[in-house]
């Protein structure tokens, strides 16, 4: 099995623009984050998939590879689809561009999923964790998701899932964390299906894969990736190094 991983990079950011290209102890974000994903030993290759000169150019001028985009795309899916498309590769990971701090132990849990998936019952594998307080499990930027007795997702929301109609139940609430790993058949028949209204309704990419009937195992973890998503994020980041 070839196992690739890849950093989707997009230049543009609404909260910070031009954030991969901001210095992290004397490198780029974006460079730091490849070096990580490279230093791990788990992928038979690492890419950059980029719409941007400069980013590309940062990667290629390092030793590094890139991809650059040719269309526009509204989802990582697409982009990543459309970079692997003519690649010679199995499982594809999608890792964070904006988390330079890798932890490795949940991407080998993604890939060993695939490894003993004999029968390749599994499409994707992607990583959720328990979440506790009201807060956090009321929030719509936390994507929750609920699975069945073998830990395939059943559906993905930003609403409260499953609705606490009955308390002290047992109910856990859990979180979606944004890690996937893909078989390639899988990515490319994504870029092939047009979004539906669930998606659309929801703005989940991965509903997209549900909707047409694709099986995502998900494992859970207590990883909280530490992603530069802000200015003062970034300076969170300088310290820890």
């Amino acid at each position: 099995m070839k196992i690739i991983a890849v950093i989707p990079a997009r230049y543009a950011s609404t909260r910070f623009p031009a954030k991969l290209m901001q210095d992290l102890g004397g490198k780029t974000v974006i460079l730091k984050t490849y070096e990580a994903a490279v230093s791990t030993h788990l992928f038979d290759d690492v890419f950059v998939v980029t719409d941007s000169n400069l980013i590309f150019d940062e990667i290629i001028s390092n030793g590094g590879k890139a991809i650059m985009s040719i269309k526009e795309h509204e989802s990582g899916s697409d982009r990543i689809a459309e970079a692997v498309e003519n690649l010679d590769v199995d499982i594809v990971l999608n890792v964070q561009g904006d988390e330079p701090f890798i932890d490795t132990e949940p991407l080998m849990k993604l890939i060993e999923i695939f490894r003993k998936d004999a029968v390749s019952e599994v499409d994707l594998a992607s990583l959720m964790r328990e979440i506790k307080d009201e807060e956090d499990i009321n929030n719509p930027n936390n994507v929750k998701v609920v699975t069945d007795q073998n830990g395939f997702a059943l559906y993905f929301s930003r609403s409260v899932i499953p609705y606490p109609r009955e308390k002290n139940v047992g109910v856990r609430y859990m979180q979606h964390i944004g890690i996937y790993a893909f078989r390639k058949q899988a990515l490319l028949d994504f870029y092939s299906l047009p979004m539906k209204s669930l998606e659309a309704s929801e703005k989940l990419e991965q509903l997209r894969y549900l909707e047409f009937g694709k099986r995502i195992k998900m494992i859970e973890t207590t990883h909280i990736g530490i992603g530069i998503d802000t200015p003062e994020d970034l300076e969170k980041a300088r310290l820890m190094l």
